[in-house]
């Protein structure tokens, strides 16, 4: 019997192919596939993006090793896009270009905490974080958040766990799984507590592109003077650029925390995708009005699930925001895991248990709504009023 290692072998194999297994089953009766699962743009990147993405992965300029912290003309452009987004001084050396914002937080996770730490997380959690915890043999306690309060992070709850040792605090907003945004005040409150107890706050903010147009900025965390030895904020391309598959992502931190990471990125991968952070250092400042219009595309993706929701008896929308809406299904003695599987099954309704993201979760479904159109997401009232369990 072979032994692997501990951390590893008792984590539960990878979510998302054991749900789109599950969709597999569905014949096809209710009609077309409407999948909610995995949070991917449901529509293309910009011809231009695609174009530049060909000439650079048509380079030899970018067929060999690159600097570990990332192509410096793309460090600029994301230093200068965050200065603008945020009215705030960022610089290159602040940032850190990943291949993807997984890799972002596992790095992140290295350089701030090691095993036997304690990090802290919000119940519900994103479970790829939770599980790079797991396996480095960190710690996790869980801060959690009220399903009447929209799922915003407890500041008093906060405040209890935050104790001497604790390394970290890492939050997600806008929120995955439930799309709760976290507004700019009650950050600066969770700020100002990691500070007095000497604990790094991480921010994911891999959904901010999508926050409602006109928002004021997401935070003003980076204009507070010493946040660079405080706060790490996390970023992916991925999603505002339609190019999962070329997996680039973001760090933003201090030049000194940057220089840990990059010992780190050295082993894991050396330098994220080259080519893919060339086309990007152009599309970053010339997309912006494509970006904001799948923002207002999203938008509208999310007012029409508002809308089939407040049709659908018994199916409650608890939070939405972004790309995410958490709904709690009219099963409450029923695993979620159970309701998901059934779901995608009989009605082609393909979506994330709850159970998936934190203890307590088994009466919720994320819908990744940002994946179909608004027209499919209208389909959603007919197939989830004439659903029912077998049996039930």
């Amino acid at each position: 019997m072979p032994h692997f290692n501990p951390l590893i072998a008792r984590l539960s194999p990878p979510p998302v192919p054991s749900v789109l297994a599950w969709a597999k089953a569905y014949d096809g009766a209710r009609g077309p596939l409407i999948d909610l699962s995995q949070a991917v743009p449901g529509y293309p990147a910009h011809p231009d993006m695609l174009k530049w993405l060909g000439e650079a992965a048509s380079s030899t300029a970018y067929t060999g090793y690159g600097a570990i912290e990332g192509e410096a003309v793309l460090r600029s452009a994301y230093a200068e896009h965050m200065s603008k987004v945020y009215g705030a001084n960022v610089s290159a050396d602040n940032i850190h270009i990943t291949s993807g914002c997984n890799q972002a937080f596992i790095c992140t996770a290295m350089a701030l905490a090691g095993t036997g730490d304690t990090i802290l997380m919000t119940n519900p959690f994103y479970f790829n974080q939770e599980t790079t915890l797991s396996m480095l043999g960190i710690d996790i306690e869980l801060v959690p958040c009220d399903p009447s309060r929209g799922f915003l992070p407890d500041v008093e709850a906060i405040a209890q766990a935050l104790r001497p040792g604790i390394r970290a605090l890492a939050l997600v907003s806008p929120n995955n799984p439930t799309g709760a945004v976290y507004p700019p005040a009650l950050l600066a409150r969770i700020f100002e507590l990691c500070r007095k107890n000497g604990t790094w706050l991480i921010v994911d903010e891999t959904y901010r592109d999508f926050l409602p147009e006109g928002s004021v900025a997401p935070h003003d965390l980076l204009s507070m003077n010493g946040w660079q030895d405080s706060l790490v904020c996390l970023y992916s391309f991925s999603k505002s650029f339609c190019i999962p598959g070329h997996r680039l992502g973001a760090i933003t931190a201090s030049p000194a925390l940057v220089e840990q990471i990059a010992k780190i990125m050295d082993n894991l991968q050396i330098c994220a995708p080259r080519s893919a952070q060339a086309a990007l250092a152009k599309a970053l400042p010339a997309l912006d009005d494509w970006r904001a219009g799948n923002r207002a595309e999203i938008s509208r993706r999310a007012d029409a699930l508002r809308q089939v929701m407040a049709k659908t008896p018994g199916w409650k929308l608890q939070a939405i925001g972004a790309y995410f809406a958490y709904i709690r299904h009219p099963y409450p003695d029923i695993r979620s895991d159970f309701v998901a599987e059934k779901l995608a099954k009989i009605a082609g309704i393909v979506c994330l248990p709850g159970d998936y993201f934190g203890e307590g979760q088994e009466g919720y479904l994320r819908f990744a709504f940002a994946n179909a159109d608004t027209a499919t997401i209208l389909k959603l009232e007919e197939r989830l009023n004439g659903f029912t369990l077998p049996g039930i």
